[in-house]
């Protein structure tokens, strides 16, 4: 390591040459305040670091052992009185045949990551609050302490034997450890994008908390993760999930596996059998539809506002160079999407093309009214022009990028709540319904001071 940075010109009596004594302390200064910078720099670090493992270990909810298991309730719905009932389409016969029923209360949405989950989660919550129905909610936090698999002792006020109607906040799904809060009729909903797609929104989100991506040092560091990803990736690397078949991940899968491995094909054909409805991102009001068709819910309950939107000036338009190897890398995924991509247009068949196109513009009519009754503007708008702190959506680190919305001044009486629900971002959402989400608030104070 050199201590003398610039050629000094002239020779050693030249005046602006440094004495003997400067140029020692020059060279043991440096490097030691250097060395203070980075002490102080570990030992916050570590310090918060702690704080967090600290915090985490204090929040996680206590998992109880030989506790007896008590059945939970075939189903624990409220159902309105007296008995509500709609015309729809019947799915399994022709698109004309017609039936009467009642709105199905019980269901498990597992929220996968970066699928326009949120919006949809709006719309849970809404429905929920409309019925009366009772949600399996996390505590201390908005999600079920994802990355651990599910466990039923993770919900709020869980005790042995209670039953719930709706779980839909974010975790790494377990089928048994759900079973055990739900009622065995819970109708199970997902929703999946096009891997590409999603590799690329997942990487702008969380990339800045995987730390194998510290290392890409150019402007475009997703095409540089993607020219060989095998160069950053290590599948013990913390955060790593959020680079590689993240749906997978989700389902409780692991993703790091050989795409051809048999295991594969199983785990798909379980999801298969255990999800009845698996939505796409693509064709996001298609998939409400079939979801209205399967729950016979009311078009009504399906109207919603794209939350957790993105800046378009940040979305990195991928080439087909690049989506080729974001497929290619996240294998598995494609594998998943490809299966319900096929099941979900089967289903479209059997409900009638036809009354589908049909459906779908009514739902965009309501959805233009409702954007014309509630938003300022008629349009989202940047992070920094959200008027209202509760407008306000989460950000990811460093980032300024996901969008909001302005509620109209002076709507009228009948809609305002609604057209206000509509609009509230999810962890807002889940404040007003009272979930404890200290730890998340606690994080979100941490960036303000850090500026992060």
């Amino acid at each position: 390591m050199s201590f003398l940075p610039v050629q000094w010109k002239g020779d050693l009596h030249d005046s602006n040459f440094p004495s003997r004594s400067n140029l020692a302390t020059m060279m043991v200064g440096k490097p030691v305040r250097q060395w203070k910078s980075v002490c102080k720099g570990l030992i916050l670090g570590g310090l918060l670091t702690t704080c967090m493992i600290l915090l985490y270990c204090l929040s996680a909810p206590e998992v109880h052992f030989g506790l007896q298991e008590v059945p939970v309730p075939f189903s624990c719905a409220h159902r309105p009185s007296p008995p509500h009932s709609s015309t729809i389409s019947n799915s399994s016969h022709h698109a004309s045949a017609q039936r009467a029923c009642s709105p199905k209360m019980d269901v498990m949405f597992l929220k996968t990551h970066k699928t326009a989950s949120s919006t949809f989660l709006n719309i849970l919550f809404r429905f929920g609050e409309k019925h009366h129905l009772k949600f399996a909610f996390p505590n201390s936090r908005n999600d079920f302490f994802y990355p651990s698999p599910f466990h039923h002792s993770q919900v709020k006020d869980c005790r042995p034997g209670m039953c719930f109607n709706i779980i839909c906040n974010h975790m790494r799904f377990n089928a048994a450890e759900v079973a055990k809060v739900l009622p065995a009729d819970t109708t199970y909903i997902t929703i999946l994008r096009n891997p590409a797609d999603l590799a690329e929104s997942s990487f702008h989100y969380f990339g800045n908390v995987v730390p194998l991506t510290w290392k890409l040092s150019g402007e475009d560091k997703l095409g540089e993760f993607f020219t060989d990803p095998e160069l950053y990736y290590d599948p013990e690397g913390f955060n790593s999930f959020y680079l590689k078949n993240l749906l997978f991940f989700d389902f409780g899968e692991d993703n790091n596996a050989d795409p051809n491995d048999p295991k594969v094909e199983v785990a798909i054909d379980a999801i298969a059998k255990r999800f009845q409805l698996v939505m796409l991102v693509e064709y996001f009001e298609e998939s409400l539809i079939l979801l209205k068709d399967a729950l016979c819910w009311d078009m009504e309950d399906l109207v919603f506002f794209k939350l957790n939107a993105r800046k378009g000036s940040t979305i990195s338009r991928l080439t087909p160079e690049l989506r080729a190897k974001a497929l290619e890398w996240n294998a598995i995924d494609w594998k998943l999407y490809q299966y319900f991509n096929s099941t979900f247009w089967r289903k479209v068949d059997a409900y009638g093309r036809e009354l589908m196109a049909k459906d779908v513009m009514e739902l965009r009519r309501r959805n233009a009214e409702m954007t014309s009754v509630c938003i300022e503007g008629g349009h989202a708008v940047d992070a920094g022009n959200i008027l209202e702190t509760s407008m306000q959506p989460w950000q990811p680190i460093g980032e300024k990028s996901i969008m909001g919305y302005n509620l109209k001044k002076n709507i009228d009486k009948s809609h305002r709540k609604l057209c206000r629900k509509m609009l509230t971002p999810e962890l807002q959402y889940l404040t007003e319904m009272g979930v404890n989400l200290w730890i998340t608030r606690l994080w979100g104070h941490i960036r303000e001071i850090i500026h992060w």
